[in-house]
């Protein structure tokens, strides 16, 4: 996981989501971390689109607690 990252979420069987800085784009996305199983292919998503893309799992609960208590 890149230094400047905040973890998010880290499911039972190892997968792992963490809100990450984009320096080319400069802007916060998603690094999605899959366990070895799984193929173990990190990726990276806009915000956006993945609260959009099958949003009910804890590690987008976990987001949105996170921006809230931004505001709070």
């Amino acid at each position: 996981m890149p230094h400047a990252a905040r973890e998010l979420y880290r499911s039972a069987n190892g997968d792992r989501w963490a809100l990450v800085l984009d320096d080319a784009l400069d802007r916060p996305q998603i690094l999605h971390e899959p366990n070895q199983a799984s193929g173990g292919q990190a990726s990276r998503i806009d915000i956006g689109d993945f609260l959009i893309r099958d949003a009910h799992g804890p590690q987008h609960a976990e987001l949105l607690r996170l921006i809230g208590s931004l505001v709070e």
